[in-house]
């Protein structure tokens, strides 16, 4: 079973910093894109940060400057290390990857997913 799992969320005060983690786990052949999105209360689920396999990023203007998204490819792990926090920031973030998994039996290729983390709550409070 082919999974993610978030960790590194919690409270903050504003101008803080905090750093998430995901990692993928089970058969995985290859991970094209990984990305963090969040999702406060009473609103939707906005793109934060992405980054390609060969490590090409992009970020949600919000963010730009403050964040910065990084992969290690040989562990399957996104990071999100945010800086100078706001309270605007406060949210739930989720995890996400478009993956390419493979019969552990067989070795071949199965159908790609797109994968969703449980999600960690960030609060920037004082």
């Amino acid at each position: 079973q082919v999974q993610l799992v978030e960790s590194g969320g919690g409270l903050v005060q504003p101008g803080g910093s905090l750093r998430l983690s995901c990692t993928a786990s089970g058969s995985i052949l290859s991970i094209k894109i990984m990305g963090w999105y969040r999702q406060a209360p009473g609103k939707e689920r906005d793109m934060v940060a992405t980054i390609t396999e060969g490590s090409t990023t992009a970020y949600a203007d919000s963010v730009k400057g403050r964040f910065t998204i990084s992969r290690d490819n040989l562990k399957n792990t996104v990071f999100l290390q945010m800086n100078s926090l706001k309270p605007d920031d406060t949210a739930v973030y989720y995890c996400n990857a478009d993956v390419t998994p493979y019969d552990y039996v067989t070795g071949y290729r199965r159908r790609d997913l797109e994968l969703w983390g449980q999600g960690t709550l960030v609060t920037v409070s004082s």
